[in-house]
């Protein structure tokens, strides 16, 4: 039975919130949104191994005050990220230790702390299938292609979905995708965005709009408020 290996990134450095310390350890309710995202992973049966990716400096605290302070068993390794995130999750596809090619890679951002398990579950089902697989949501507001200021286009809803995390992959299509990117100096938006370039299929499965990626103050107001109501 093939294994199924978490990625998860957190070595950005939270400009956009403002705050003294990076965004990944701000407290949520007593506990760092990274220690969070993690503890699902580790009470997910379908996962097997986890890796985390810090910046350099940053990987003693990390293992201290989240790895060693919460007691998660399943983390492997913290590997040091890269200038950008897709250099940071390409130095963690590099590190992951006795892997073989049909073996699953599970990439999710460190700053997702509600993920739940289902979604964990249903995307490595469907990349086991397909290859690929991404969470996401459809979207709410009619969007609209703008340049120079001007509206251009306003694309049909139905077919725009707001692309989240985890996305899963099978080990030897994702490795491949990112080596074609290196060596092209290609940056893509996410992950599946280097599969897609390669015309490769990602299929998508259902999210959740709590699903939310913690970046600004205005996402701490709103992860509080959730917590509140799962109490």
């Amino acid at each position: 039975m093939a294994r199924t290996f978490a990625l998860i990134p957190a070595a950005g450095m939270g400009k956009r919130m403002g705050a003294g310390s990076n965004k990944q350890y701000l407290m949520l309710d007593g506990m760092p949104i990274l220690a969070r995202t993690v503890q699902t992973f580790e009470e997910a049966d379908c996962i097997d191994a986890i890796y985390l990716v810090s910046p350099e400096q940053e990987i003693p605290f990390c293992r201290s005050e989240v790895v060693e302070r919460y007691g998660f068993t399943k983390v492997r390794a913290i590997v040091p990220g890269g200038s950008e995130r897709q250099h940071s999750v390409y130095n963690g596809l590099r590190a992951l230790e006795d892997i073989e090619p049909d073996d699953l890679v599970l990439i999710h951002d460190g700053v997702r702390p509600f993920v739940s398990v289902r979604m964990l579950e249903e995307a490595c089902a469907a990349a086991r299938e397909a290859g690929a697989s991404v969470v996401a949501v459809p979207v709410k507001d009619t969007v609209k292609v703008v340049r120079e200021g001007v509206i251009t286009e306003t694309p049909p809803r139905e077919t725009l979905w707001l692309a989240q995390t985890p996305q899963a992959f099978r080990y030897d299509l994702i490795r491949a995708a990112h080596d074609e990117a290196a060596a092209a100096g290609f940056l893509g938006t996410d992950d599946a965005s280097l599969m897609e370039r390669q015309g490769k299929p990602v299929r998508v499965v259902p999210g959740d709009y709590r699903n939310i990626k913690i970046t600004t103050p205005e996402d701490m107001i709103l992860a509080e408020a959730f917590l509140k109501e799962m109490k």
